[in-house]
């Protein structure tokens, strides 16, 4: 099981009630949330291996290179050292070192790559794989690494939360979309995103996106369609898509997630005991994780063995 921890702890600061906070006023909400969301997915899909993938850069420069827009909207200043920061609120930001080192301490592994997103370590530990991956994120960038014939599959979180999130298979995805998913990003560059500051082509919206990808597949297929007066494809379309040229020209590698991301050895086994148990108890203690701890201890079965 891979963690899209952001999406993850960012989805348990907005939906978990910004009262709960440590007796020192420290703000616990996104790590009580995060845990409590570990453990529900421990216990509805029981995984053997977890790894709590990190935004080492959540807006790499090789990206940026390509499309200076990309994200560009969630820069809140750029640093003295030329670091651009990212809009975070203030609550959530003081509790992201303590998420880190609650994960650290219980024992589940924690695997970010340098000038890459989580995506990207998403992308390469499933490609380095051997076994059957579920990636939980609510992202849907990430669809496109949805292989059925390797078990990969998309736990969704972002329509209806992580106890009742969607499972996406091949035939899942396809009722949803329209599109299979080795074709989902080409679908997805069509399409743009405005959250990420990718502006697709004009004019193309998921309907006509998809329809493209049915009748000719590949983007470079759709773009030789789009240049040639025989095919059949609607005027104002081949116009709209020849006019997106130089997006077209570096989007895909933009839109595509990385499976080559430098992140090293890591062991995704799951704990069998606290990692490290002075310091989570200190955790525990200092950030009055009660019921939330126990509960992440008790899905992992890492309570007091006989």
């Amino acid at each position: 099981m891979l963690l899209d921890t952001a999406s993850l702890y960012f989805r348990a600061f907005f939906g978990v009630p910004d009262t709960m906070k440590a007796a020192d006023g420290t703000p616990t909400n996104a790590i009580r949330g995060l845990l409590d969301f570990i453990a529900r997915l421990a216990d509805n899909h029981k995984p053997t291996h977890l790894v709590a993938c990190w935004d080492d850069n959540w807006r790499p420069s090789w990206r940026v290179a390509l499309i200076p827009s990309y994200k560009a909207q969630r820069v809140e200043f750029v640093s003295a050292k030329g670091e651009q920061v990212e809009d975070v609120p203030d609550r959530l930001e003081a509790q992201i070192p303590y998420i880190r080192a609650c994960l650290e301490a219980i024992g589940i592994t924690v695997v970010g790559a340098a000038d890459h997103e989580a995506d990207d370590v998403i992308g390469t530990l499933s490609h380095q794989a051997t076994m059957p991956v579920d990636v939980v994120t609510g992202d849907r960038d990430l669809f496109q690494l949805i292989d059925d014939s390797r078990g990969i599959r998309v736990v969704y979180t972002a329509a209806r939360g992580v106890g009742r999130a969607e499972v996406y298979d091949e035939k899942a995805l396809l009722a949803k979309y329209e599109v299979p998913a080795q074709r989902y990003a080409d679908f997805a560059t069509l399409r743009g995103d405005a959250s990420d500051g990718l502006p697709g082509v004009k004019g193309v919206g998921e309907k006509t996106a998809a329809s493209l990808v049915t009748a000719y597949g590949d983007l470079d297929a759709i773009r030789a369609a789009a240049a040639d007066p025989s095919t059949p494809m609607a005027p104002g379309v081949k116009k709209k898509i020849v006019a997106a040229a130089d997006y077209l020209d570096v989007a895909p590698k933009v839109v595509a997630v990385a499976k080559d991301a430098p992140v090293g050895t890591y062991d995704a086994t799951l704990p069998r005991t606290i990692k490290d148990p002075e310091r989570w108890l200190d955790l525990v203690e200092l950030l009055e994780l009660g019921s939330s701890a126990q509960r992440v201890m008790a899905a992992l079965d890492l309570g007091p063995k006989a």
